[in-house]
């Protein structure tokens, strides 16, 4: 089993994730933004990826250290898991429709950080969170996991659809890229022999940067 755990207290949040890649789908979140524990439910739901997230926040002040801890601390225990990373996928893809809406998610787990986001939505917030932190959500899990994230929204107006189908869809392409093949026989998918694993810290709650492998 690929498994991984963090826990961390700062005066921002107190933290603790677990994760089994080789899991069902189960869940236990708990972060306080009740709309949040839906989208890292659905997360560990559909893409078969254990997921026990606990989080007290500082939600007095706003939501965002507990929604940026959680992507962090979500991002290092995947990374943590994999481990070098032998014989994964590595890459992984995903359309996923909810009703009117559409979402394409394209990822690679390859060490080198980085977010393209192209979603849109016209209300400040879905349930009690605040509709602009979800970009920051997916850059910080980028960042944390070493994982190249592209994200787009091809259409949809209902702003709850839209977002969960970004979620469903990330689920889905991140099933494929941490899956094993058989047919890799354990060797790193890189020509390099090496995939890097970016690494962030959030001490101080703000996103910080690590060294990224160069692995191709």
């Amino acid at each position: 089993m690929r498994t991984a755990s963090i826990a961390r207290k700062t005066h921002e949040t107190d933290i603790a994730v677990e994760v089994n890649l080789d899991g069902t789908g189960t869940y236990q979140v708990s972060t306080g933004i009740g709309f949040l524990d839906h989208m890292i439910e659905q997360f560990s739901r559909h893409s078969l990826i254990d997921v026990t997230c606990r989080i007290v926040g500082d939600l007095h002040v706003d939501q965002h250290h507990t929604v940026e801890d959680s992507a962090i601390a979500l991002g290092q225990c995947i990374a943590r898991a994999l481990g070098d990373k032998a014989g994964i996928g590595r890459y992984g893809e995903a359309h996923s429709a909810m009703d009117e809406a559409l979402a394409r998610v394209v990822l690679d787990i390859s060490g080198r950080p980085w977010l393209v986001w192209n979603v849109r939505f016209t209300q400040e917030r879905l349930g009690e969170m605040d509709t602009e932190l979800f970009e920051h959500w997916f850059q910080s899990i980028a960042q944390a996991a070493g994982i190249t994230l592209h994200i787009e929204q091809l259409y949809g107006s209902n702003n709850h659809h839209i977002i969960e189908g970004v979620y469903k869809g990330f689920a889905r392409a991140m099933r494929q890229a941490v899956e094993r093949d058989p047919r890799k026989g354990g060797a790193v998918p890189s020509t390099k022999g090496i995939l890097g694993a970016g690494s962030i810290e959030a001490g101080s709650g703000e996103a910080g940067s690590g060294e990224a492998g160069s692995g191709d």
